[in-house]
Order: C-alpha cells, then structure tokens, then sequence
C-alpha cells in the first residue's frame, strides 16, 4: 500500500520499531536541518537539494538505515562495525535508534558523497 507521508508510514509500524524510528526520524533532522520529508520505493526518504540522503524502513525482526549510496558504508568502516549491513543497508535492533553521532556521520558522509559525485 503506498503511503501519503512518513506519518503514514510510521502509523502502520508496530512497537517497539514505531518509536525507535521516531527517535531516528528526530535525529536525522538534526543531523540534517531543513530536509524535504517525502516517501521514495515506499520508505520514509530525507532530501536536500533533490538528493535523497537518508531514509529508514521497519522489518519483521530489525530496522533499517538507508544511506542512499552504497559508498557511504563503505566510506565508515570501523565505525559501523557491530552492526549487519548490506550494499546499501545499515540494520539495527528494533528498539535500539542509532545514536546521533553515528547519524552525524552517516548523514555528513552521504553529502560528501553526493558533492564528489553529483548524485
């Protein structure tokens, strides 16, 4: 079901999920003031200036952090170990949100990214 917006997104998610994306949702905004909410392939998506730079989704057993560019993980090593990660997928406990330092550096990664590469 398409959703309208991230609220509609987060209403459909079951705890403890719903809150821990919503500590995620309030760190992102600090990590990355002024970003354009919006829903892309059916996931809560963060963009500034056209770009997507972050987004996150709730699945049966983890949460997920998209960093938009499968660069950006590769790009923190060390500091993302711990955590399961796929190409473009930082996943993480249900009911422990990422810290904001981690979506500091998440966040500011992605928009070096995007600056070196233009998209």
């Amino acid at each position: 079901m398409p959703f309208a917006d991230i609220d509609d997104y987060l209403a459909t998610v079951p705890e403890p999920h719903r809150s821990t994306l919503l500590v995620l949702r309030k760190r992102i905004h600090t990590a990355l003031p002024g970003a354009l909410e919006c829903i892309t392939y059916n996931l809560p998506t963060f963009k500034r200036d056209g770009h997507s730079i972050a987004g996150f989704g709730a699945f049966t057993r983890h949460c997920s952090y998209f960093p938009m560019s499968g660069a950006v993980l590769d790009m923190l090593g060390d500091e993302i170990e711990g955590f399961t990660t796929s190409r473009g997928t930082l996943r993480f406990p249900p009911d422990k949100p990422l810290s904001q330092v981690l979506v500091r550096k998440l966040v500011r990664t992605r928009l070096a990214n995007v600056a070196e590469r233009g998209y």
